[in-house]
């Protein structure tokens, strides 16, 4: 009896201790090219006041605009967009103390990789201007092997303004099940689903299905909701958010909707998409003359209902991320060099700024841990 009761106690102090854990770290990639950013940043994080403390630099590495922490979080790997040199970085990652220690580094198969994703056993990157992409594997010290498969399209589609004459991969992200990864392609307004085959030794990403989204769209940043049931789209070229069923590698179709007002007539380029944790909002930002973030409830149907468009208080508004406790919602600004950190509440879904701001080189990735 007093065995089963020392367990049944240290199990609730393990809970505690995890549910009053106020710190974590903040990883940011940028662009080192403009000259404002040099290279990788990790901050802690504290939840209960929004306060951040710069913990490392990494240094040395060009434009390390995505990344990506392996799930034992041990590593971190990071694209280098550098046009037709561009290539795939490994780093070993103290989560102590955020430094990243540098392993190698391989061609990435496509000029101007934007978008990095990771699992167990592989690295896979979409390549934007080479309209590719690629997977590597993970060595057991972290470090990349050369690439194992490479899939280049080559469709294109209406935009008359140029940014559809060929191919255009932006996103590669996994389905909830982890069977399937699905390709957005913002040059042929296209989103591809790849079954994936992690153990096979040559083909590891085979096409089951292609959706052909709105043309002149630009189908950008796809995010799943916690159960996993559905999949929101966010397309570039007009900011409009597409909502469907997912189920077993099939995407169905059930809700198109703006994030704009109807009347407004300036350049869009929206830009990331995310569901909160508890599943019951989701966030998209536009660019642009918008510089915007929308907020929309989540219905037990899966649909969006509009809640409030709010402005992102900076220039370029890339990526952004709710913190853990779902408590701040923060914002990276590529144009005017700093996060913005906004309260959120966790009952309405609305955002109010909380004056509190991370000064940063042309912010583009906020990933915490």
């Amino acid at each position: 009896m007093k065995k089963i009761s020392s367990v049944f106690i240290l199990s609730i102090l393990s809970t505690l201790t995890f549910a009053q854990k106020t710190n974590y770290n903040l990883i940011v990639g940028t662009y080192t090219a403009p000259g404002k950013s040099e290279g990788i940043y990790t901050y802690n994080f504290n939840t209960s006041t929004a306060a951040t403390t710069a913990k490392s630099i990494t240094k040395n590495t060009a434009n390390p605009s995505y990344l990506a922490v392996s799930p034992d979080q041990k590593f971190v790997y990071v694209v280098n967009e550098t046009g037709a040199t561009s290539t795939v970085s490994a780093f070993k990652y103290n989560a102590t103390t955020g430094a990243l220690t540098f392993l190698n580094k391989v061609d990435s198969h496509g000029a101007d990789p934007c978008f990095i994703t990771v699992d167990a056993k592989n690295v896979i990157v979409a390549n934007y201007s080479g309209g590719s992409l690629a997977v590597f594997a993970r060595k057991t010290d972290g470090a990349l092997t050369a690439a194992l498969q490479v899939i280049k399209h080559t469709g294109k589609s209406i935009d008359p303004k140029g940014r559809q004459e060929s191919a255009h991969v932006h996103m590669v992200k996994f389905t909830p099940d982890h069977k399937y990864l699905i390709v957005n392609d913002l040059g042929e307004d296209q989103t591809y689903i790849y079954n994936y085959n992690p153990s096979s030794k040559e083909k590891i990403l085979t096409v089951k299905s292609v959706i052909k989204t709105n043309a002149g769209t630009g189908p950008r940043h796809i995010t799943f909701s916690p159960n996993g049931k559905f999949a929101y789209l966010a397309h570039e070229f007009n900011g409009s958010i597409t909502v469907f069923a997912y189920s077993n590698g099939s995407l169905t179709k059930i809700q198109e909707i703006g994030t704009t007002p109807k009347d407004f007539t300036g350049k869009i380029d929206g830009a990331d998409i995310h569901v909160s944790a508890d599943g019951k909002f989701l966030y998209e930002t536009n660019r642009g003359d918008a510089n915007s973030i929308s907020a929309f409830s989540i219905l037990p149907t899966g649909k969006l209902k509009f809640i409030e468009t709010v402005s992102t208080l900076g220039k370029g508004p890339r990526n952004f991320t709710i913190d853990p406790t779902g408590k701040f919602l923060l914002i990276g600004h590529q144009y005017t060099n700093n996060i913005v950190i906004f309260n959120r509440n966790k009952t309405t879904g609305k955002l109010t700024d909380s004056g509190k701001r991370i000064d940063v080189g042309a912010p583009v990735c906020l990933v915490f841990n």
